[in-house]
């Protein structure tokens, strides 16, 4: 190997070693200063807790409805995945194998949707949902969820469609099976590394998504807030008088669900990019 190229490689890791440190470092604080004192946080933030207790996960939960944005949360997170990747897949296989007057175009409609800021569009967004009666319901969101995750998921999809073989499809047709049913029994099974890929991304976009539920659920519906509402709310309304430690715990409440996701299907992801990438 030549020493330019042994130099990119330790440069490459140390950029990555400093990364991962500055993401990793905050989570751990996170977890730890949940297990202390309002005092401990801000006089030792630094070190461990005297005498870690869970009583502010029992306050997170019970006091602070942590538990029911949660749920809400699985909830809309849920239904606005399964619909994405119903009608992601759908629109991404349609236009990467079939050939139609207006193919490109369409597809281009739906990839200009990643150079869109959404904070652009929260004031219609905003009257249109509630000219749709959808306003402060959990229907109104996963709509509007799964319009801003469509662009990327059939981006990434008909990507994935393309380098599938033609040969297994059309021995499908020959033998009787509608397009419907070569779509659903043959294609999509083809697609798992890459429909499990784009999945797990979408879970973790939605969960993490804060300006569209301040936009589309109001105060005055607080039962059906989701957990990203739920702990700003935490964070804001008791002033000087904040339980930090149930703060942080609801942080971690938050980030343990998507942590796990990800840990539990960290190589079917991997395995996803990297057939799409060498296909």
């Amino acid at each position: 190997m030549k020493a330019s190229q042994r130099a990119l490689n330790g440069l490459s890791h140390v950029a990555l070693a400093v990364w991962a440190v500055t993401v990793i470092l905050p989570i751990v604080w996170t977890f730890l200063a949940s297990f202390k004192t309002n005092t401990e946080i801000f006089t030792d933030p630094l070190g461990l807790p005297a005498t870690p207790s869970f009583d502010s996960w029992g306050r997170a939960w019970e006091t602070a409805h942590v538990g029911r944005y949660l749920i809400n949360s699985v909830v809309v997170v849920t239904a606005a995945t399964a619909g994405t990747m119903l009608l992601g897949s759908m629109a991404a296989y349609v236009l990467a194998r079939y050939s139609f007057r207006g193919n490109r175009f369409l597809y281009y409609l739906f990839v200009s949707g990643l150079v869109f800021p959404v904070f652009l569009a929260l004031v219609p967004l905003f009257f249109v949902v509630r000219n749709l009666g959808l306003l402060d319901t959990h229907t109104g969101l996963v709509l509007v969820y799964i319009a801003y995750s469509l662009p990327f998921t059939v981006f990434f999809l008909a990507a994935f469609f393309r380098t599938l073989p033609d040969q297994i499809a059309e021995s499908a047709l020959l033998d009787g099976a509608s397009h419907t049913r070569i779509f659903f029994s043959v294609m999509l099974p083809m697609a798992k590394p890459g429909l499990v890929s784009i999945t797990i991304f979408n879970v973790i976009g939605q969960w993490n998504q804060y300006l569209l539920p301040i936009v589309l659920l109001s105060g005055a519906v607080e039962d059906k807030w989701v957990l990203t509402q739920g702990i700003a709310n935490i964070s804001t309304s008791a002033g000087y008088q904040a339980d930090w430690p149930a703060l942080f715990a609801a942080l971690s409440l938050t980030i343990l669900p998507a942590l796990a996701v990800y840990l539990v299907f960290q190589r079917q992801i991997q395995a996803g990019l990297t057939t799409g990438a060498l296909k």
